[in-house]
């Protein structure tokens, strides 16, 4: 079972977070294994400020270097389960 089936809600809310910056990500077929960027066409700055909400709603720390984890759906919820899991926020 993949952290995608897993996690349900944590998809859920990336996604609402996601769309919060790009809101066609609210109606899009987004491919967990393909890159975020390609698929909503998302420049630097939005991957920023998706990363900084990130941060905001699920009260972890991501530091800067991790940003680039953050490439595609399913890399992003495993990086956020195991986050959110060791910091006992949910």
């Amino acid at each position: 079972m993949s952290d995608l089936e897993r996690r349900p809600s944590l998809l859920d809310g990336v996604i609402d977070v996601l769309a919060g910056i790009a809101p066609e990500a609210r109606d899009a077929p987004l491919d967990p294994e393909l890159p975020l960027r390609d698929q909503l066409e998302l420049d630097s700055m939005d991957h920023l400020h998706f990363a900084v909400a990130l941060k905001e709603r699920y009260g972890v720390d991501i530091p800067e270097v991790d940003y680039a984890r953050f490439r595609c759906l399913s890399e992003l919820v495993a990086y956020l389960d195991s986050r959110v899991t060791s910091s006992g926020h949910r």
